[in-house]
């Protein structure tokens, strides 16, 4: 085994001054994208090391690591698994504890950073004003894609008017240790960097900004009912709440789905009208849920793609979104102890 991807570097001239982390789950061509253009910055390759953690824990993961690595200076890249705990929560962590470097620079697996991204980055930790600083997310178009988005790429679109994701994030070591890192207990890539920011915010100082360091994170395609698999992430929305009631309600989400909650209350009120003998209020409730659920499709469908099967994907999954949604809420409060609606 290649010994600098492996735990420690065989060789370290000088302690770099900032370690970029990056979770990877199986796959390994958008992997050496990412690290393409890591290996790539305008920063001296003394000056930054990049920590691949493999959450995976896959052969074929780590044999495209060192395959890539052997093309670059000794102890610039390092190849990592978790000792325990699985999601990007606990990959990041594994990552951050064995960095070299006093800043540590987080992205995705996915994203393409920009070739002055970690100059960027050090700039503006360098003021010392800051505990973490945000970066700018990008999110360019597909090729070859209509005027109008996909729902999926409206969704991905959402990273850039975030406030702090980890696909472009800077945090202090100091920071991190003061706080305990991720919360392990995100075991999906969703809500655990609103959970770092918050306690960071509350324990370590002032999340900044710095738009001038950029990562482009380009539109990955995905299966029919990719918006019916991420309903689970309302499970952590759950965890979010539970541990920021007053953020949550003030920077994630105002309000619960009313529709989506009044949606499923209909549809099962309908069969026990229907058994007590009120077969004309068990259809009125009824086609009330269908007006929500078209008024929902349309919502949907308003700025997004017309192309016929897009169109016929977002008409069935709004059928099934609020009963998922409001399955994996319930699952979520039940799970973390608290009323969440």
């Amino acid at each position: 085994m290649n010994a600098l991807l492996d735990g420690e570097p065989a060789t370290a001239p000088r302690q770099p001054r900032i370690s970029v982390v990056v979770p990877t789950y199986g796959r390994p061509p958008l992997l050496l994208r990412c690290l393409q253009a890591l290996t790539v910055q305008s920063l001296a390759h003394e000056d930054y090391e990049i920590l691949v953690v493999d959450d995976e824990r896959s052969d074929v993961t780590h044999a495209a690591v060192e395959a890539f690595a052997a093309g670059w200076p000794p102890g610039l890249l390092r190849y990592l698994r978790a000792d325990q705990g699985r999601g990007p929560a606990a990959a990041r962590n594994a990552g951050w504890r064995a960095a070299r470097a006093e800043i540590v620079a987080f992205t995705d697996d996915d994203t393409v950073p920009d070739a002055g991204w970690l100059d960027y980055g050090l700039g503006a930790m360098a003021t010392g004003r800051w505990a973490a600083v945000a970066g700018r997310v990008v999110v360019p178009r597909p090729e070859g894609a209509d005027d109008r988005p996909t729902d999926h790429e409206l969704m991905t679109r959402g990273l850039e008017t975030a406030e702090f994701v980890t696909a472009n994030a800077f945090v202090r070591r100091d920071a991190l240790e003061r706080i305990g890192g991720f919360d392990e207990r995100f075991r999906r890539a969703w809500r655990e960097d609103s959970d770092l920011q918050f306690r960071l915010e509350s324990e370590a100082g002032e999340v900044g900004r710095c738009d001038a360091a950029v990562v482009l994170h380009p539109v990955r395609p995905e299966r029919w009912g990719v918006s019916l698999r991420q309903q689970k992430n309302v499970f952590y929305d759950a965890l979010l709440y539970a541990k920021h009631p007053r953020r949550y309600r003030e920077r994630v989400r105002a309000m619960p789905p009313w529709d989506y909650l009044a949606i499923v209350a209909l549809v099962l009120a309908a069969p026990l009208l229907a058994l007590g003998g009120a077969s004309g209020s068990a259809v009125l409730a009824l086609l009330v849920a269908l007006g929500l659920v078209a008024a929902f499709a349309e919502r949907r469908l308003r700025a997004t793609s017309r192309r016929p099967a897009h169109v016929a994907e977002m008409l069935a999954t709004s059928l099934l979104i609020p009963f998922l949604a409001v399955w994996w809420r319930l699952r979520g409060a039940w799970h973390f102890r608290v009323w969440f609606l």
